[in-house]
């Protein structure tokens, strides 16, 4: 084989390696950021919990649906 084109090849084979490298490395820099956000989420997630929690222990409740419902109001027209 021509080592001419030989070494050639080997430089387009190193230049993938390195685009592949740095596709890799940027993955997981945007999976460690993933990781970051879905860290914070969960631990917005319980504390928000915990506030629920809290609340209807201490007896705080919503109102029913026929409660907040409103009531039909009667419109009269002048005759």
């Amino acid at each position: 084989m021509n080592p001419e084109y030989m070494n050639r090849n080997m430089t387009e084979q190193q230049e993938h390696l390195k685009q592949v490298l740095e596709q890799q490395q940027q993955l997981a820099q945007e999976f460690e950021e993933l990781q970051r956000q879905s860290n914070a989420k969960k631990e917005l997630f319980t504390k928000l919990q915990g506030i629920v929690e809290y609340l209807q222990q201490t007896g705080v409740t919503l109102p029913t649906e026929e409660e907040v419902a409103t009531p039909e109001v009667e419109v009269q027209t002048a005759e």
